[in-house]
């Protein structure tokens, strides 16, 4: 029996979609090697905590992952390995820790021999390494965590490590090429661990003995000669040398890695061809910036932690963040969470009426490997006149301005007065939605809106589109809203567009401009929802009351006077 849909792997031979682009490259790869097995790895410095560039290559990776799966028909059995380099030592104490003075009694060993400094494991890299599968577990990753200590001195990667000795002046051939020439004057791709310190020991190798797999360095503090063997977790190798190492000895067929380490690939690609390995396919995605445009920097603290992204936004949305166009800089501030949430609803919404090929284009496939959820709809009316409406983020938010409440309930009102029956326990993702919307909304939205006063051209539209409503059935429809508005714009000079598809003199098109005055004058931004729908969920009366606030000025005296209470906070 097959694994997937003809249909659907017909589909994926010819998608375009960049992870199917990756899994072909690894299906060649695989069919030349004859190997019946796709090893994945990504890779983690325990440093530091979990981070937002963290999810986005475990997320990305197993996209392709996938996307291979469907390629091979699930013939081919596949391992993504997330790996802990918690064998290095500690070069610093990060900033963001408490018990600072402990890690710094410790600087130069290894992180899985460093003092815990929150207390709750053996080691500090052992905590960070729980950090980290906690976080991938958190978001249902499929994956198996390794650890560089555990598999260096369990013998895992001895033979290669032997290898590397062996091959020691092409290993150093290619890395001296590379380096500035007082740091090539002590290069040595090992890295032995102290006897009697346990400091990770950058020094010279004075002399190596392949047979016996030993190498002999001297301490410079005190100028004790040792001889270690490096196998065993005696040693390690420099990361560029481990890198490549780690490839060969575990089969790594696929990793990617950001823009910033491609000399860093091509270094290790090479070491991995002098120890005959082959270097695993990938690609090097591109960096994130920060609003101004600059590269985002944990030190600097000038980009989102994914806990500011989650604490307005679904994971999904983020998710969506990182599938979209992985090799150019995307800006990542919060501006982006709101067109990222609302974007991934859409495809969601779209997912169902697509085929095959229009489906593995579609991002929520590759979100949820394939098996996208149903969009979650509030339905007005009846039978088969019932109005399915997806809500969307941006509608939310405009319903939390215009209710001037930060209470759930409020805005469940709204919702369930527009489709009775429907409720937080029938639509728990619409429910994550409002609360991410009343964040949102208070936290970036309201300080920045801009009401303005209506023109005369302005006051006599809204007075008239006052009257369309008045005349329209207390439970009309979102489109007999949004055909009433049109109808009231068509009869103003200002907002007829006579190039619109299908206008005539008789019946001219509507402007952008019509939009955008409703939008200015009633909810202080540029652009807003679609207006029907808003009246339709917010109410009728509460439309025409929002109409009357902003025509007698009652919006911009009331957002004034929230401007001015925040004044105190922010001098």
């Amino acid at each position: 029996m097959p694994a997937f849909d003809p249909a659907l792997i017909e589909a994926a031979r010819v998608s375009a979609a960049w992870p199917f682009e990756e899994a072909k490259k690894l299906v060649a790869r695989l069919q030349k090697s004859g190997k019946q097995e796709a090893v994945f790895e990504t890779g983690y410095g325990p440093s530091g905590l979990p981070h937002i560039g963290t999810f986005g290559e475990v997320a990305r990776t197993s996209m392709v992952r996938h996307a291979f799966q469907v390629l091979t028909d699930g013939a081919i059995p596949t391992r993504l390995i997330a790996f802990s380099d918690d064998l290095d030592g500690l070069r610093k104490v990060p900033d963001n820790v408490p018990n600072k003075e402990l890690l710094a009694r410790h600087l130069g060993k290894p992180l899985t021999e460093v003092p815990d400094p929150f207390g709750t494991h053996d080691s500090f890299g052992r905590h960070n390494n729980a950090r980290l599968c906690a976080f991938l577990d958190q978001f249902g990753f499929d994956y198996e965590f390794k650890s560089s200590t555990d598999a260096y001195r369990a013998g895992e990667f001895d033979a290669t490590l032997l290898k590397v000795l062996a091959r020691f002046d092409k290993v150093m051939s290619i890395m001296l090429a590379t380096l500035r020439e007082e740091r090539a004057a002590t290069y040595s791709p090992f890295l032995p661990i102290h006897p009697k310190t346990r400091i990770v020991m950058q020094v010279p190798i004075e002399a190596r003995d392949v047979e016996a797999g030993t190498i002999t360095w001297t301490d410079p503090a005190t100028g004790e000669r040792f001889t270690t063997p490096v196998t065993g977790g005696h040693a390690k190798l420099q990361w560029k040398p481990d890198w490549a190492m780690r490839w060969v000895a575990l089969g790594v067929d696929y990793e990617m890695a950001g823009k910033d380490l491609i000399d860093s690939v091509k270094v290790s690609s090479q070491i991995a061809r002098a120890i005959d390995g082959t270097p695993p396919e990938g690609f090097n995605y591109e960096l994130f910036l920060d609003e101004q445009g600059q590269k985002i920097s944990k030190s600097k603290g000038n980009g989102l932690t994914i806990e500011d992204w989650l604490s307005y936004g679904p994971p999904e949305s983020l998710a969506l963040f990182m599938y979209a166009r992985p090799r150019e800089a995307k800006k990542l501030h919060f501006d982006v969470i709101p067109r990222a949430v609302d974007d991934y609803l859409q495809f969601l919404g779209g997912y169902e009426r697509q085929d095959w090929k229009n489906r593995l284009g579609n991002p929520a496939w590759h979100i949820h490997a394939g098996t996208p959820p149903q969009p979650e709809v509030i339905a007005a009316g009846a039978g088969d006149n019932a109005v399915r409406t997806q809500i969307t983020f941006s509608l939310l938010m405009n319903l939390v301005a215009v209710a001037n409440s930060e209470d759930k309930a409020v805005l469940w009102g709204f919702l369930q007065r527009y489709a009775p029956g429907i409720s937080p326990a029938t639509h728990p993702q619409l429910d994550a939605l409002v609360g991410y919307a009343l964040a949102y909304f208070r936290d970036f939205v309201k300080p920045a809106k801009h009401y303005r006063p209506a023109d005369e051209t302005e006051r006599a539209a809204f007075m008239a589109l006052d009257a369309a409503i008045a005349a329209l059935p207390a439970d009309a429809s979102a489109e007999a809203v949004q055909d009433a508005a049109l109808d009231v714009a068509r009869a103003i000079p200002r907002y007829q567009n006579l190039t619109a598809k299908n206008a005539t003199p008789e019946r001219p098109g509507v402007s952008g401009d019509w939009w955008k005055a409703i939008y200015q004058v009633m909810f202080g931004e540029d652009q807003g929802p679609r207006f029907g729908s808003f009246a339709a969920i917010y109410g009728l009366d509460n439309t025409r009351r929002l109409i009357a606030e902003a025509l007698d000025g009652g919006l911009i005296r009331e957002h004034e006077a929230f401007l001015a209470a925040r004044q105190p906070l922010s001098a």
